[in-house]
């Protein structure tokens, strides 16, 4: 089992040929993830229904995922289309709830707000990618699939998005 899968390969291949029971375990073991990856992207008011149109996608389409090993790229890749469609249909811009279900940062030296406050003056590419890495955990590939880019873009814009949130949390002014 790969990193990635993170679900036995006989329960995915199960789900595939049409066990419902295989696909429930997939989504009670997957859920809590995909929703805090939407709820970073939408907020948590519009994060439960795309959650659940995100499983509804997966049920449709299990039988066309043709590497179980990227399981969970795939699902993760579906998560963000549905949170992209969704703040489409709310007509506003994402508001990166950055926050919603990450752990406590006790001790911290910077302060919410002010890391908020940098994150959103990114451009949205900019901020995809940095709360993909740094806070879901995706490795470069795995972002660069969800967003269907290629690495090297990825890591382009992880690279210009910490160096303008280094200016702006340093006091060194905006964007560069």
């Amino acid at each position: 089992m790969t990193e990635d899968q993170r679900g036995s390969p006989e329960r995915i291949a199960s789900a595939q040929r049409g066990n419902r029971e295989a696909l429930a375990e997939l989504v009670r073991e997957h859920y809590a993830e995909v929703f805090r990856f939407i709820a970073r992207r939408v907020g948590t008011d519009l994060a439960e229904d795309a959650a659940q149109e995100t499983f509804v996608t997966v049920q449709h389409q299990i039988k066309r995922l043709r590497e179980p090993a990227k399981f969970r790229t795939w699902l993760l890749s579906i998560a963000h289309n549905h949170a992209r469609n969704a703040a489409r249909k709310a007509k506003r811009e994402t508001p990166m709830d950055l926050w919603t279900a990450a752990p406590s940062a006790e001790g911290a030296t910077l302060d919410r707000e002010v890391l908020r406050s940098a994150l959103q003056a990114l451009s949205e590419e900019h901020r995809q990618v940095v709360v993909m890495h740094e806070l879901e955990g995706l490795r470069y590939a795995e972002i660069a699939e969800v967003l269907g880019i290629p690495e090297g873009t990825v890591k382009s814009r992880l690279h210009h998005a910490f160096v303008q949130l280094r200016a702006r949390l340093t006091g060194e002014g905006g964007t560069r």
